[in-house]
């Protein structure tokens, strides 16, 4: 695991990453005091399973080119809802309509 500015930089990155990417709706949760798992939950959406699957590629890539390798993908080939977990930060690319009912910024909302 990664110190607290290290994640924290992580995350940042990240976070801009996807905003080139024309990322919607990003969101950060700061999830260190609520969880061992994971320090940040990033949470965007995407316009269509194309759009997801270009976001989750450029991120994937972008940290590649870092050194980063991403410990875990779930939901690539659905691409309703794709996860790439790296360890200390941990990115939920939606469909819109996903986003709206798994709703999990709700599930985390104590987190900063």
């Amino acid at each position: 695991m990664m110190d607290h500015d290290e994640s924290r930089k992580l995350m940042e990155y990240v976070v801009s990453v996807l905003d080139g990417r024309k990322a919607k709706n990003i969101e950060v949760i700061h999830t260190e005091k609520l969880s061992n798992v994971t320090d940040y939950f990033i949470i965007c959406s995407g316009t269509s399973s194309t759009h997801l699957r270009g976001i989750a590629d450029e991120v994937i890539e972008k940290l590649k080119e870092r050194g980063l390798a991403c410990a875990h993908i779930e939901g690539y080939d659905t691409a309703s809802w794709i996860l790439l977990d790296y360890i200390d930060v941990v990115v939920h690319i939606f469909q819109e309509s996903d986003r709206e009912y798994y709703n999990i910024e709700r599930l985390w909302k104590d987190g900063r």
